[in-house]
């Protein structure tokens, strides 16, 4: 077994990486998915975020109403380290409830990759046998969350300060892919990291 921890800032790519590295025989435990999960009516997580922050956390369907969250913690930080000491606990206990239900399915030959954006802000680099962090230029990643997302640059900015800097995530990497050409570049870059790192894809 192998367990990979991906990393990296808002719109650097490390979405393509985990996609790609699926494609080369791993099995993604993606954090995002989980919360989203979590996140669901009756699910824990929301009955957390409720209990947390009251039930104006609720749209009137009973959904998690994430306009008012967002607006609750964003520039907050006590605020948002409160959302994190409930929700990462939870969602660390599904990751490894599902890494162990595919190791009883699989057997121990399995390449895990954990695609964690805040990996580094929540100090998880030491239970990964390998932290591949995937970073893009600064002005980049503004450019792709303008057009993509339909973001205002001051917008787009603020979402990039909130998270650790390169400069944190590259001390808490093993390896860096650098996202500034074309997604087949970067795909050809997780191809070969995958070939120096774990050997031959498992397609």
């Amino acid at each position: 077994m192998m367990r990979i921890g991906l990393t990296g800032g808002i719109a650097a790519g490390k979405s393509v990486v985990a996609a790609r590295l699926v494609d080369l025989g791993a099995v993604l435990i993606d954090s995002d998915a989980i919360v989203r999960q979590l996140q669901a009516p009756g699910q824990a997580g929301l009955e957390a975020i409720v209990a947390e922050f009251g039930p104006r956390m609720l749209t009137a369907a009973g959904d998690l109403d994430r306009q008012a969250l967002g607006a609750v913690v964003f520039d907050d930080d006590a605020a948002r380290a409160r959302l994190n000491a409930v929700i990462h606990p939870l969602v660390r206990q599904q990751s490894t409830d599902l890494v162990q239900k595919t190791l009883a399915e699989r057997g121990e030959d399995v390449v895990f990759v954990h695609d964690i954006p805040l990996l580094v802000e929540t100090g998880q680099a030491g239970d990964f046998d390998l932290v591949l962090v995937v970073e893009a230029p600064r002005e980049l990643r503004i450019q792709r969350m303008v057009q993509r997302r339909g973001m205002a640059e001051a917008e787009a900015a603020a979402r990039i300060d909130a998270q650790a800097t390169d400069a944190q995530r590259r001390v808490a990497a093993d390896d860096l892919l650098i996202n500034d050409g074309t997604t087949e570049e970067l795909v050809d870059a997780v191809d070969e990291w995958w070939r120096r790192r774990v050997g031959e894809p498992r397609l």
